[in-house]
């Protein structure tokens, strides 16, 4: 039995209009190579789970798995990943936004520069102001507190490596963020130019909710970044109390009562900055984050 090469990953949500034909179309694009359909109904309120229930009796290389509940789309393309068994795995969307055809870009720029992993971006994107305005936060987001590279766009739409995918998929907490999770294990990643086509059927479910969740998850559950905001504005107060003391003391201001004001306020803070060093540091100990990576 040949090795699988390609594992497609699909999170699958009120796509009952359309996954047959993603299906179908994979089928097309991807004859001349061995590879693995995962499908991931993620709790669809339409008729999804009777769809991809009839595609594996059509597909043999089909692997479907339907969530109990709507978990969101991170934990469903979790969930697809703890399944691959193929040499890289792909994730695509169910709205045909990426064509199939594009998946191979992906894979031959993943062999011919040995990348971990490729993340394809767009010179038109078809998605609406909306979307288009939290994707960019989102990147300013990452960049800052992910050390991602400015110049790359974090896409749905990317290839992961099987080696990189093992060490992703060790991450058992109930928030998950795989770019966050791709940067904790490697930095070989490339990107490619792919085409972006309009939706296939129905609207886009990303809401101002949604992207607020994503923040907040980002910001509180893979960065120390907010604890040390505050732990630099204590030790600032503090700076800022001796001074005013040693202003005091030579009669620049009469008063020593702001100093030391200040200067307990900024020992609270720095408090509870330590505090929170110590608290987030267990917690992202707990959630996974390796000591290293080996290749």
């Amino acid at each position: 039995m040949k090795t699988k090469e390609l594992s497609v990953v699909i999170p699958v949500y009120k796509g009952a209009k359309t996954i047959s034909k993603l299906v179908e179309s994979l089928h097309e694009e991807l004859h001349t190579y061995v590879f693995e359909i995962i499908l991931v109904n993620d709790g669809s309120p339409d008729n999804s789970e009777k769809v991809c229930t009839e595609l594996t009796a059509i597909y043999p290389n089909i692997n479907f798995i339907s969530l109990r509940k709507n978990f969101g789309e991170f934990n469903a393309v979790m969930c697809g990943l703890n399944h691959v068994t193929a040499e890289y795995a792909v994730i695509i969307d169910d709205d045909f936004q990426n064509p199939p055809s594009e998946i191979l870009k992906l894979l031959n720029k993943a062999k011919s520069a040995n990348l971990d992993v490729v993340y394809s971006y767009y010179l038109e994107k078809k998605h609406h102001f909306f979307r288009n305005l939290g994707s960019w936060l989102v990147n300013r987001m990452t960049t800052k507190l992910l050390s991602k590279p400015a110049d790359l766009y974090l896409s749905s739409f990317k290839l992961i490596k099987k080696e990189v995918i093992e060490e992703v998929i060790k991450y058992k907490g109930p928030y998950p963020y795989i770019d966050a999770l791709i940067f904790r294990v490697t930095n070989n990643i490339g990107k490619i130019e792919v085409q972006h086509s309009e939706r296939l059927e129905g609207e886009s479910s990303y809401t101002i909710k949604k992207l607020v969740t994503l923040f907040m998850t980002i910001l509180f559950d893979y960065s120390l970044y907010p604890v040390r905001i505050i732990l630099s504005f204590g030790l600032v107060l503090i700076l800022l109390s001796i001074i005013l003391i040693i202003l005091y003391i030579f009669k620049i201001i009469p008063d020593w009562g702001l100093s030391m004001f200040v200067f307990f306020g900024g020992v609270q803070l720095t408090s509870l900055g330590i505090i929170g060093e110590y608290v987030s540091k267990s917690f992202l100990s707990q959630s996974g984050t390796p000591q290293y990576v080996k290749k």
